[in-house]
Protein backbone atom coordinates (compact mmCIF):
# COMPACT_ATOMS: atom_id res chain seq x y z
CA UNK A 1 0.00 0.00 0.00
CA UNK A 2 2.03 3.48 -1.06
CA UNK A 3 1.70 6.35 1.91
CA UNK A 4 -0.64 8.07 0.18
CA UNK A 5 -2.99 5.33 0.53
CA UNK A 6 -2.03 4.76 3.68
CA UNK A 7 -2.85 7.86 4.90
CA UNK A 8 -6.30 7.89 3.48
CA UNK A 9 -7.05 4.69 5.18
CA UNK A 10 -5.56 5.93 8.26
CA UNK A 11 -8.13 9.06 7.86
CA UNK A 12 -11.03 6.83 7.16
CA UNK A 13 -10.87 4.84 10.11
CA UNK A 14 -10.20 7.72 12.21
CA UNK A 15 -13.33 9.52 10.96
CA UNK A 16 -14.95 5.95 11.16
CA UNK A 17 -14.20 6.32 15.11
CA UNK A 18 -15.09 9.73 15.61
CA UNK A 19 -18.60 9.07 14.31
CA UNK A 20 -18.45 6.09 16.45
CA UNK A 21 -17.79 7.72 19.47
CA UNK A 22 -20.08 10.59 18.92
CA UNK A 23 -22.65 7.96 18.13
CA UNK A 24 -22.18 6.36 21.49
CA UNK A 25 -21.90 9.78 23.15
CA UNK A 26 -25.50 10.70 21.62
CA UNK A 27 -26.82 7.25 23.26
CA UNK A 28 -25.67 7.66 26.43
CA UNK A 29 -27.34 11.19 26.90
CA UNK A 30 -30.34 9.53 25.46
CA UNK A 31 -30.57 6.68 27.60
CA UNK A 32 -29.32 8.49 30.74
CA UNK A 33 -32.70 11.15 29.75
CA UNK A 34 -34.69 8.42 29.43
CA UNK A 35 -33.64 6.75 33.07
CA UNK A 36 -33.97 9.85 34.67
CA UNK A 37 -37.83 10.60 32.91
CA UNK A 38 -38.56 6.93 34.10
CA UNK A 39 -42.01 7.27 36.50
CA UNK A 40 -40.77 6.41 40.18
CA UNK A 41 -43.66 3.88 40.13
CA UNK A 42 -42.25 2.24 36.92
CA UNK A 43 -42.58 -1.67 36.76
CA UNK A 44 -38.60 -2.25 38.65
CA UNK A 45 -37.83 -4.93 35.44
CA UNK A 46 -38.20 -1.60 33.02
CA UNK A 47 -36.01 0.12 35.32
CA UNK A 48 -33.34 -2.58 35.03
CA UNK A 49 -33.79 -3.04 31.53
CA UNK A 50 -32.89 1.14 31.06
CA UNK A 51 -29.90 0.84 33.42
CA UNK A 52 -29.04 -2.11 31.17
CA UNK A 53 -28.88 -0.32 28.59
CA UNK A 54 -27.17 2.89 29.21
CA UNK A 55 -24.68 0.50 30.57
CA UNK A 56 -24.21 -0.86 27.53
CA UNK A 57 -23.57 2.14 25.78
CA UNK A 58 -21.55 3.36 28.30
CA UNK A 59 -18.97 0.34 27.88
CA UNK A 60 -18.82 1.27 24.32
CA UNK A 61 -17.73 4.74 25.62
CA UNK A 62 -15.37 3.05 27.98
CA UNK A 63 -17.09 4.84 30.91
CA UNK A 64 -16.30 2.05 33.21
CA UNK A 65 -17.02 3.33 36.87
CA UNK A 66 -20.67 4.45 35.17
CA UNK A 67 -21.12 0.73 33.85
CA UNK A 68 -20.43 -0.42 36.93
CA UNK A 69 -22.74 1.32 38.75
CA UNK A 70 -25.59 1.45 36.08
CA UNK A 71 -25.26 -2.83 35.88
CA UNK A 72 -24.55 -3.34 39.43
CA UNK A 73 -28.27 -1.40 40.06
CA UNK A 74 -29.64 -3.72 37.62
CA UNK A 75 -27.59 -6.69 38.73
CA UNK A 76 -29.71 -5.98 42.23
CA UNK A 77 -32.96 -5.15 40.72
CA UNK A 78 -33.05 -8.67 38.47
CA UNK A 79 -32.24 -10.98 41.54
CA UNK A 80 -34.81 -9.60 43.84
CA UNK A 81 -37.22 -10.11 41.01
CA UNK A 82 -35.26 -13.30 40.08
CA UNK A 83 -34.92 -12.39 36.54
CA UNK A 84 -31.69 -14.40 35.72
CA UNK A 85 -30.89 -14.45 32.59
CA UNK A 86 -30.50 -10.33 32.63
CA UNK A 87 -28.82 -10.74 35.60
CA UNK A 88 -26.23 -12.10 34.16
CA UNK A 89 -26.28 -10.00 31.09
CA UNK A 90 -25.48 -7.86 34.04
CA UNK A 91 -22.83 -9.82 35.62
CA UNK A 92 -20.84 -10.01 31.95
CA UNK A 93 -21.04 -6.24 31.68
CA UNK A 94 -19.66 -6.13 34.89
CA UNK A 95 -16.72 -8.27 34.24
CA UNK A 96 -15.84 -6.28 31.09
CA UNK A 97 -14.77 -3.57 33.01
CA UNK A 98 -11.88 -4.73 34.49
CA UNK A 99 -12.35 -3.14 37.17
CA UNK A 100 -11.03 -4.62 40.81
CA UNK A 101 -14.23 -6.19 41.33
CA UNK A 102 -14.80 -7.67 37.88
CA UNK A 103 -13.59 -10.96 38.69
CA UNK A 104 -16.42 -11.44 41.34
CA UNK A 105 -19.05 -10.21 38.89
CA UNK A 106 -17.30 -13.46 36.40
CA UNK A 107 -17.80 -15.64 39.30
CA UNK A 108 -21.36 -14.62 40.26
CA UNK A 109 -22.22 -14.77 36.28
CA UNK A 110 -21.09 -18.23 35.97
CA UNK A 111 -22.76 -19.70 38.94
CA UNK A 112 -26.21 -18.54 38.12
CA UNK A 113 -25.51 -19.60 34.57
CA UNK A 114 -24.99 -23.03 35.42
CA UNK A 115 -27.43 -23.02 38.30
CA UNK A 116 -30.69 -21.74 36.46
CA UNK A 117 -31.64 -23.26 32.98
CA UNK A 118 -30.79 -20.21 30.69
CA UNK A 119 -30.37 -20.31 26.74
CA UNK A 120 -27.04 -22.39 26.82
CA UNK A 121 -25.07 -19.70 24.77
CA UNK A 122 -24.89 -17.62 27.76
CA UNK A 123 -23.48 -20.45 30.04
CA UNK A 124 -20.75 -20.90 27.41
CA UNK A 125 -20.23 -16.86 27.19
CA UNK A 126 -19.41 -16.78 31.38
CA UNK A 127 -17.62 -20.20 30.92
CA UNK A 128 -15.36 -19.22 27.95
CA UNK A 129 -14.48 -15.91 30.49
CA UNK A 130 -13.35 -18.34 32.68
CA UNK A 131 -10.77 -20.42 30.47
CA UNK A 132 -9.79 -16.91 29.18
CA UNK A 133 -8.66 -15.87 32.87
CA UNK A 134 -7.09 -19.74 33.86
CA UNK A 135 -3.48 -19.85 33.29
CA UNK A 136 -2.40 -23.74 30.70
CA UNK A 137 -1.61 -26.35 33.93
CA UNK A 138 -4.93 -24.94 36.05
CA UNK A 139 -7.97 -27.21 35.92
CA UNK A 140 -10.54 -24.54 36.17
CA UNK A 141 -10.38 -24.55 32.38
CA UNK A 142 -11.19 -28.05 32.02
CA UNK A 143 -13.93 -27.96 34.41
CA UNK A 144 -15.35 -24.86 32.77
CA UNK A 145 -14.98 -26.74 29.11
CA UNK A 146 -16.53 -29.73 29.96
CA UNK A 147 -19.45 -27.82 32.30
CA UNK A 148 -20.16 -26.02 28.90
CA UNK A 149 -20.45 -29.27 27.02
CA UNK A 150 -22.67 -30.93 29.76
CA UNK A 151 -25.21 -27.66 29.87
CA UNK A 152 -25.44 -28.03 26.10
CA UNK A 153 -26.68 -31.92 25.96
CA UNK A 154 -29.06 -30.97 28.75
CA UNK A 155 -30.54 -27.55 27.34
CA UNK A 156 -30.34 -27.60 23.36
CA UNK A 157 -31.90 -29.85 20.78
CA UNK A 158 -31.31 -30.38 16.85
CA UNK A 159 -29.25 -28.34 15.06
CA UNK A 160 -28.57 -25.96 17.41
CA UNK A 161 -27.88 -28.74 19.84
CA UNK A 162 -25.22 -30.16 16.94
CA UNK A 163 -23.86 -26.33 16.71
CA UNK A 164 -23.15 -25.60 20.10
CA UNK A 165 -21.66 -29.06 20.42
CA UNK A 166 -19.05 -28.17 17.70
CA UNK A 167 -18.37 -25.21 19.83
CA UNK A 168 -17.93 -26.71 23.45
CA UNK A 169 -16.11 -29.50 21.72
CA UNK A 170 -13.53 -27.26 20.22
CA UNK A 171 -13.38 -25.27 23.64
CA UNK A 172 -12.10 -28.88 25.28
CA UNK A 173 -10.11 -29.58 22.87
CA UNK A 174 -8.14 -25.97 23.41
CA UNK A 175 -8.05 -26.42 26.70
CA UNK A 176 -6.65 -30.13 26.44
CA UNK A 177 -4.14 -28.38 23.82
CA UNK A 178 -3.33 -26.14 26.71
CA UNK A 179 -2.71 -28.08 29.07
CA UNK A 180 -1.38 -31.23 28.03
CA UNK A 181 -0.15 -30.52 24.65
CA UNK A 182 -2.90 -32.74 23.05
CA UNK A 183 -3.60 -33.26 19.71
CA UNK A 184 -5.60 -36.28 18.81
CA UNK A 185 -8.59 -37.58 19.40
CA UNK A 186 -7.62 -40.61 21.09
CA UNK A 187 -5.16 -38.73 23.41
CA UNK A 188 -8.40 -36.14 24.19
CA UNK A 189 -10.40 -39.17 25.20
CA UNK A 190 -6.93 -40.29 27.47
CA UNK A 191 -6.80 -36.81 29.10
CA UNK A 192 -10.76 -36.69 29.45
CA UNK A 193 -10.39 -40.14 31.65
CA UNK A 194 -7.56 -38.59 33.80
CA UNK A 195 -8.95 -35.13 34.80
CA UNK A 196 -12.38 -37.12 35.28
CA UNK A 197 -14.27 -35.08 33.27
CA UNK A 198 -16.87 -37.82 32.51
CA UNK A 199 -19.36 -37.92 35.34
CA UNK A 200 -21.35 -34.65 35.87
CA UNK A 201 -21.87 -35.47 39.83
CA UNK A 202 -17.58 -35.30 40.19
CA UNK A 203 -17.11 -32.49 37.72
CA UNK A 204 -20.04 -30.50 38.35
CA UNK A 205 -18.98 -30.15 42.25
CA UNK A 206 -15.39 -28.81 41.01
CA UNK A 207 -16.29 -26.38 38.97
CA UNK A 208 -18.27 -24.79 41.87
CA UNK A 209 -15.59 -25.11 44.35
CA UNK A 210 -13.53 -22.81 40.98
CA UNK A 211 -16.71 -20.25 41.09
CA UNK A 212 -16.60 -20.46 45.30
CA UNK A 213 -12.74 -20.02 45.10
CA UNK A 214 -13.09 -17.01 42.48
CA UNK A 215 -15.95 -14.94 44.31
CA UNK A 216 -14.44 -15.90 47.62
CA UNK A 217 -15.53 -16.18 51.08
CA UNK A 218 -18.16 -13.43 52.22
CA UNK A 219 -18.09 -11.64 48.98
CA UNK A 220 -21.38 -13.03 47.64
CA UNK A 221 -23.58 -10.52 46.40
CA UNK A 222 -27.09 -12.84 47.34
CA UNK A 223 -28.13 -15.21 49.34
CA UNK A 224 -26.50 -18.23 48.01
CA UNK A 225 -27.90 -20.71 50.51
CA UNK A 226 -31.58 -19.16 50.04
CA UNK A 227 -31.37 -19.27 46.24
CA UNK A 228 -30.40 -23.28 46.87
CA UNK A 229 -32.92 -23.98 48.67
CA UNK A 230 -35.63 -22.53 46.82
CA UNK A 231 -34.41 -24.97 44.16
CA UNK A 232 -34.48 -28.04 46.28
Amino acid sequence: MSEENTIKQDFIETSDAKESREFLAAKVTELTEKLDNLPSVVAPMERAKALLDLANAELGMTQMSDVWNHAKAAFDICIAHEEWQLAVEACDLLYQTELPSSITALGHGVWLSVTYPLEPEYSINMLNYIINETTDDADGAALAAITAHFIVDQRSEGKTRDDLKVLTTNMLAKVALRHSKVETQVGLDVWMDKMDLRDPDVFLPRMGMVVGAIIGDGNWWFDKAELQKKLS
